[in-house]
């Protein structure tokens, strides 16, 4: 089975994704992938450079992330041909990674997909997990890890689907607004239910 993980900013989907793992679950990263499908070499690589030109490579030939984020932050079209470029690459690679390891013979792998909902990658996955807790402990653990203000957490928060609405798409929610003890023992329950389903 491939378990679609999912969270908003700050809600602790990388803490829940480590607890996975530490239950022998692998984990594709859609982060990792995404850095790894614009390497010199790959195909999304040479679509940006077709696209965007030499101006978005440094000296060593890689790209230029400031450089291509000014020109995709002031552009909406730019910014959506280089969604489209990076966004089609990481998902073959998701798929070819996840059933790599089903392959291999692991019975479940997670993919772990911050934009998971947003993009509507539900084709991907066969559930998905969201890691929940509750807006105005958001703000407050946003504010603390990232020593942000209100407003700039705010503003963060606010740019992705908000975490009621993903809670509401989810198939199981993994409630991480208690101890760590209390959220690896909800990850332990699912993958046992899991297990009992077979």
């Amino acid at each position: 089975m491939i378990i679609g993980l999912t969270g908003g900013i700050a809600t602790g989907k990388s803490t829940v994704s480590k607890m996975f793992e530490e239950f022998g679950i692998p984990v594709v990263d859609a982060d990792i992938i995404s850095r790894e499908v614009v390497m010199p070499g790959k195909v999304a690589y040479q679509e940006i450079v077709d696209h965007f030109g030499e101006r978005v490579l440094l000296e060593d030939r890689t790209i230029n992330r400031p450089e291509l984020g000014n020109i995709i932050f002031s552009d909406e079209k730019e910014r959506l041909v280089l969604n489209d470029i990076v966004h089609k690459e990481v998902r073959k690679e998701l798929r070819a990674k996840a059933e790599a390891l089903l392959e291999e013979g692991h019975t479940h792998v997670v993919m772990d997909i911050p934009l998971l909902i947003e993009s509507e990658l539900y084709y991907l996955v066969d559930t998905v997990v969201v890691v929940y807790i509750p807006e105005g402990e958001q703000l407050e653990r946003l504010m603390r890890r990232n020593d942000f203000t209100e407003d700039e957490a705010t503003s963060r928060i606010r740019s992705q689907l908000s975490i009621e609405s993903k809670r509401e798409k989810a198939n199981v929610v993994i409630d991480n607004s208690a101890t760590l003890a209390e959220t690896k023992e909800q990850v332990r329950q699912f993958l046992a239910s899991l297990e009992a389903s077979k």
